[in-house]
């Protein structure tokens, strides 16, 4: 059992954050081996844009549950990369509505594949464990504690206590 491992729940953000470092590690190594230049930071827009073909920065932020300014410059970004392109909406002229360059179309055929096998692939480590299995069920349960009360409230209340 390692140091982090031995500690439990003390460390248990620590051990989320390297976990899932090592992986998005792991997810950018296997685009640079099949040459796409593509970076997993950029997963939530492409995905959103590959289901939904436009979209507004408020739906983005809204879908991912930041703010809009953090949208707007992850939009901002692959604007610059010639990714996805804005334009003012016919429907409403204060919103931008966020589409898919050609060259960001292509890119997301590319990506597909990869998208693909890593779904195959992390259903498959997770099924290797007696209890991995119900990985995200429990994630989704912490996640919805947290919402409800705070890890900060929670800590508050037991320094009262």
């Amino acid at each position: 059992m390692n140091f982090y491992q031995q500690l439990g729940f003390l460390v248990f953000g620590s051990r989320l954050k390297r976990l899932g470092d090592s992986f998005i590690a792991d997810i950018n190594k296997v685009y640079k081996t099949h040459k796409i230049p593509f970076d997993a930071s950029w997963f939530p827009i492409f995905y959103i844009l590959s289901r939904q073909k436009e979209v507004t920065i408020r739906e983005i932020a809204d879908e991912l549950n930041t703010s809009h300014s953090a949208a707007s410059q992850m939009v901002s970004s692959l604007q610059e990369k010639g990714l996805i392109h804005s334009e003012v909406s016919a429907d409403d002229a204060r919103k931008k509505v966020i589409t898919f360059t050609a060259k960001g179309e292509k890119l997301q055929q590319k990506i597909e594949p990869v998208w693909a096998a890593l779904q195959q692939a992390m259903e498959a480590m997770a099924s290797e464990g007696k209890h991995s299995k119900y990985i995200l069920q429990s994630l989704e349960e912490i996640e919805n504690n947290a919402q409800e009360k705070s890890l900060y409230e929670r800590i508050e209340e037991k320094l009262k206590n």
